[in-house]
């Protein structure tokens, strides 16, 4: 084999990468973003400024890519020990280490590029968004508590969509940011309980490692708790409508059967509770938010 051929992308190097990514799973992030644009441009003029929208997403994509590329480059060794993740991409060969640190790096320009086009304050920023989605991997290698970083990653994206708006900062943000963070970081709980014995067999710290399934699991229930208080607060910080107010009981009665479904003793339904649940929250709660503030008078 010449070198030259050896170089070359393999086929369907482009469809490894984005499975590697999980870029499917950007829907549970994005919908958050949006209430956050769309309750911004309604304070500004009620109108809806596609330009901005189509920047947010773009930059919204960019930053979760590089945050999922960098997070399996960094795991991979982690992963190969683990049964669970032994398939996935970096460790079986799919995707180069080489290819996913391009991928990387062009989903960072992405995410850079976008934050640049929306506006000084959002490009001034960017770097601050970056710095966590880099520790929240190496965050299991020296604390017991990695969902929190994970959930401080994810708490910028409300606020930078607001910031990619107004070019201003926003509390009302930073609650939504929060409420955001404190959910994932929630079902994180949850979904990191089904690697406990292999945290433990090769020291990979996480709630479920240090305090048991059970500790885990009342973990997650108290952040959905505080991010259901946090929506409220939202609601009423933003003078939310009817429509909103029923997208919080819907999303209150998901977070109920999510935790009922997920036992210590019964994790087969923890796929069904990570991410059709929380996927639905997700989408629940953004098209009853839009519902509302077209009600209240946004207009396309």
């Amino acid at each position: 084999m010449t070198s030259a051929a050896a170089a070359a992308p393999r086929p369907g190097a482009v469809r490894s990468f984005l499975r590697l990514v999980l870029i499917e799973h950007s829907v549970f992030a994005l919908p958050f973003a949006y209430i956050a644009a769309f309750t911004a441009m309604f304070q500004r003029n009620e109108r809806i400024h596609w330009t901005q929208l189509l920047l947010i997403t773009v930059a919204m994509v960019g930053l979760r890519t590089f945050a999922m590329a960098a997070n399996r480059i960094i795991d991979r060794e982690i992963d190969a020990r683990n049964p669970r993740t032994a398939g996935r991409e970096l460790v079986t060969g799919a995707v180069a280490v080489r290819t996913a640190v391009t991928g990387a790096f062009i989903a960072l320009a992405v995410f850079l590029g976008a934050a640049a086009l929306l506006n000084p304050l959002c490009l001034a920023l960017a770097p601050v968004a970056v710095v966590p989605m880099v520790v929240y991997p190496y965050g299991k290698r020296f604390t017991d508590y990695p969902h929190a970083i994970l959930g401080l990653a994810q708490a910028m994206g409300p606020v930078g969509a607001w910031i990619g708006v107004t070019g201003e900062w926003s509390w009302d943000a930073v609650i939504l940011g929060l409420a955001v963070g404190i959910w994932i970081g929630g079902f994180d709980l949850i979904f990191a309980c089904q690697d406990v014995a292999a945290d433990r067999a090769h020291g990979v710290r996480s709630v479920p490692a240090r305090f048991g399934i059970a500790g885990a699991l009342y973990g997650a229930r108290v952040c959905h708790v505080l991010t259901t208080a946090l929506l409220v607060w939202y609601g009423l910080a933003t003078d939310a409508g009817a429509f909103f107010w029923a997208g919080l009981v819907i999303v209150a009665a998901a977070f109920g059967y999510e935790h009922t479904i997920v036992r210590p003793g019964d994790l087969s339904r923890l796929n069904r509770a990570f991410f059709t649940v929380n996927g639905f929250i997700g989408i629940a709660l953004f098209c009853c938010a839009l519902l509302d503030l077209m009600v209240r008078g946004l207009s396309l």
